[in-house]
């Protein structure tokens, strides 16, 4: 017997021995639970095998070569094969498996993985295909009642990332959660659980990653050695054991694995990459105006402004107050002229209002959308309205009347909606939210037609929501993108919205929270999202403003939001030179705007994140392959794409120096074009880490691009509405001699689906140095969509020449179009779709 398995044994012997504290900290007698223990029949399947243990079964099956699925039941058959979170198609793919069985185990192998589960024990071990364990259980599963937990061996050297935007450090380790979405105003640190629930987590260990994914929409935790040393574990208080089980081995296979599974995010309006400005509330049309003026008066590049619920009558959601909004759609017309895009809060609670002609309610009550008490009749919780209901978009019939709610909003031409509340978070409850024996009515394609109570349908209500929302404003304009913003998700909920980290605070501390939580939800498939900038509890100081704005600034979603009560917290405010700041950093990331859409296009093909943590792109940086973010110097960077890393200071408030760290030799000032170790880096030449002392500023933001990498950048606008006047600048970082150098740009019409069509524009660019010089090849133009430049700019960082010569497409241009920068050249040449090849000598 292998000592690994050995040891699986031993723990499944002695469990019954003895009380184990499991499930939220009580203590649980041997004589109420059960666990696998011993097959007393087992069948080989074309892609897995089956396992009983009396009435209890066990099937693991292979849905790809690299994704495994795991299902257990105490007694009787498995749940229905349907799931909110993973795509049909996904769940029902597999692959044929080759059976592995042997006198000590079942199992099979696939062409990356061998699955082996003990004779003696049941434990489950997944290996490579060169032997070494990947995933192993420490004990067999355990039942309690409807409860159950999956126990895992937790080596010393491994790390855990994911579950969405929790708080505290990136990796999970030590750490334990639950997972039920709450409505968690000022939050702290410690707070647990938050507004979503996304049931997925990856292991990384030495550079080797698996992802783990615990499909089961009840309220669920997960222990990552907290409560048992050296042991992770997850489980739910009922529902299915059903978990999935994504190997790499790199971190990006995996995250694209669970894109496979779960859906990928859809490819954004441009726009909604632009800055955004909200608050609660503008309470009037004229104070709207008099936003929208001054962002265009002091020349701040903005693209969107909200409206919270201060717009409504009464706070009744799909409602508009006529006093102080007494020409809505002239309102939005005038925004609209000006290139703003409105987004316009749409709370799924709906007054309680009958024979009082609110449409909501009488054509909801009418179709019989509304979630019922156990008696049937109309459940109803206190919310910003008074008395309310709320919709069952379990039914898909539900959905669909939900979406032609917003027929008359977007008559009026606005173009964003924002789902807030959807935990859903109830006032009068002493839980914050609906009594768990509220009813649901499942009626919905792939599911058994039943009923549910909200203990099941908690975790999955706000995704459902955003779900009918965003299927809702497709159905009313089908070519044009919707935007969606969802406070509470589940897995998968990345199909249909974009999210954000919820009601945090004006603190130094929130600003520094906001990076592992973006980080994580990237992991976790939301490659969308932001955090409310500058805070939401509470009047942030001007420097915590001007230094929220400046990160943001390269963060996917750059929405200043406030609550009702604070001070103002527009750009402009606290005088003139934080305004100076706060505009510079507002207009790089407009210039950034072809990378950044490049990388939303990247994210809605793969699944990858915008904001990444350096681990994704590097993981075989340390010289131990350990996680760079874990490191003291790096936990507060972060990476936009694979080519830029920002490295605020990780004690955002404190004056004191401290060390960047890189996870390569090669990187460039993004501000200057200088290199790194011409700064100043310490390092050997050729290991990592590479590090660099910095002194906090507030005027500035260390940021770096990466050698090798070619950045495409456009003309300053003041919205992405306009077209950028001038050539597209490309800035190419020179990464050595026999290294790749590389970039990308997409583009499109920013708001349709045309794209699909062929109505896009893609081009890839390339760069060597040999003994000609330097070469620069970009490609020719792929789609149809028009290119809004004319020339190309192409500024050269890291590399000098020797004789200014310049050839273009063979044709020599002499060295008047070569002009010097700071640390680099720059070369001005047409660009006629057709592909160009320049060369400097």
């Amino acid at each position: 017997m292998r000592r690994s398995n050995f040891l699986c044994a031993i723990m499944a012997a002695t469990f019954f021995t003895q009380a184990v504290t499991i499930l939220y900290g009580q203590t649980i007698t041997p004589s109420g639970l059960f666990q696998f223990n011993h097959a007393t029949a087992f069948s080989s399947l074309p892609d897995g095998i089956e396992i009983s243990d009396g009435p209890a079964h066990e099937v693991i099956t292979a849905l790809r070569d690299d994704v495994l699925r795991v299902r257990m039941t105490r007694q009787g058959a498995m749940s229905e094969n349907a799931s909110w979170a993973v795509l049909t198609e996904a769940r029902k793919s597999s692959v044929a498996t080759t059976p592995d069985i042997n006198a000590e185990h079942y199992g099979f192998r696939t062409h990356s993985l061998i699955v082996e589960v003990d004779k003696k024990s049941l434990c489950l071990t997944v290996r490579d295909l060169e032997g070494n364990i990947l995933q192993q259980d420490v004990r067999p599963a355990q039942f309690d009642g409807t409860a159950f937990r999956v126990f895992k061996t937790m080596p010393l050297d491994e790390h855990y990332f994911g579950l969405g935007d929790k708080t505290g450090p990136l990796d999970r380790r030590e750490e334990a959660f639950a997972l039920w979405n709450t409505d968690a105003y000022r939050f702290q640190e410690s707070t647990d659980p938050l507004y979503k629930s996304i049931p997925f987590f990856l292991t990384y260990k030495a550079g080797v990653t698996l992802g783990v994914l615990l499909d089961n929409t009840w309220r669920t935790s997960f222990d990552f050695g907290k409560e048992l040393p050296n042991i992770y574990s997850f489980g739910a208080v009922n529902g299915p054991l059903n978990y999935y089980i994504l190997y790499g081995p790199s971190p990006k296979q995996v995250v694209e694995s669970y894109a496979w599974l779960t859906g990928k995010p859809p490819l954004p309006p441009r726009w909604t990459l632009g800055f955004q400005q909200s608050r609660y509330s503008y309470e009037s049309q004229a104070r709207v105006m008099e936003i929208a003026n001054h962002l265009r008066a002091d020349h701040i590049p903005a693209d969107a402004i909200y409206l919270d619920i201060g717009f409504q009558e009464k706070n009744r959601p799909f409602t508009v107050d006529q006093k102080r909004f007494p020409d809505f759609s002239g309102m939005i017309a005038q925004l609209k002229a000006k290139n703003f895009h409105v987004v316009a809060i749409t709370d799924l609670h709906i007054a309680n209002l009958p024979n009082a002609g609110y449409a909501p309610y009488d054509s909801g009550i009418a179709g019989d959308h509304f979630v019922k008490n156990p008696d049937g009749s109309v459940y109803t919780g206190v919310v910003w309205p008074g008395p309310s209901v709320f919709p069952d978009f379990t039914r898909q019939q539900t959905r669909a009347w939900w979406g032609t709610l917003y027929r008359n909003f977007q008559h009026d031409g606005i173009e964003g909606f924002w789902n807030d509340m959807n935990e859903p978070s109830i006032f009068d409850s002493p839980t914050k939210t609906m009594p768990v024996d509220v009813i649901h009515r499942i009626d919905e394609p792939g599911f058994l037609k039943r009923t549910a109570t909200h203990a099941e349908i908690h975790d999955v209500y706000g995704m459902e929501n955003s779900r009918a929302t965003f299927d809702g404003l497709l159905a009313l304009a089908p070519n044009v993108r919707p935007f969606v913003l969802t406070r509470a998700t589940y897995a998968g909920g990345q199909r249909y919205a974009a999210t954000w980290t919820g009601d945090n605070s004006s603190t130094w501390n929130h600003l520094r929270l906001t990076t592992p939580m973006l980080k994580n939800l990237g992991l976790s498939g939301f490659a969308f999202a932001g955090a409310d900038v500058g805070g939401y509890a509470g009047t942030p100081p001007p420097d915590l403003l001007t230094k929220w704005l400046e990160v943001a600034a390269f963060q996917p979603i750059d929405r200043d939001h406030t609550e009702s009560g604070t001070g103002d917290q527009e750009p402009w405010v606290g005088g003139p030179q934080q305004e100076a700041i706060r505009r510079r950093f507002i207009e790089e990331r407009y210039r950034l705007m072809p990378y950044l859409y490049t990388l939303a296009e990247e994210s809605s093909r793969t699944g990858l994140p915008m904001v990444r943590p350096l681990f994704l792109e590097f993981p075989d940086a340390a010289p131990d392959h350990h996680p760079l973010d874990i490191d003291l110097p790096a936990s507060g960077e972060f990476l936009l794409g694979p080519d830029l890393l920002i490295a605020p200071s990780p004690w955002p408030e404190q004056l004191d120096h401290y060390l960047a760290e890189f996870p390569a030799e090669d990187w460039y000032d993004y501000w200057t074009g200088r290199q790194v170790l011409e700064d100043g880096g310490a390092g050997n030449a050729g290991q990592s880490p590479l590090t660099l002392n910095l002194q906090p500023e507030l005027a500035s933001l260390p940021v770096f691009v990466r050698g090798g990498a070619i950045l495409p950048m456009e003309p300053l606008v003041q919205s992405t509405n306009e077209t950028p006047r001038g050539p597209l600048t490309l800035r190419v970082y020179y990464g050595g001699p026999g290294k790749q150098c590389a970039g990308s740009l997409y583009t499109d019409d920013g708001k349709t689906y045309a794209y699909r069509k062929g109505e896009f524009l893609r081009m890839q660019f390339t760069c060597k140095v040999d003994d000609k010089g330097f070469h620069l090849h970009v490609s020719a133009h792929e789609g149809s969509y028009p290119a809004w430049w004319k020339e190309i700019s192409a500024e050269v960082y890291g590399w000098s020449p020797k004789t200014k010569q310049i050839s273009l497409n063979g044709r020599s241009e002499g060295q008047t179009a070569l002009k010097s920068l700071p640390h680099g050249v720059d070369v001005v040449f047409a660009d006629d779709g057709k592909g160009d090849d320049l060369l400097i000598r």
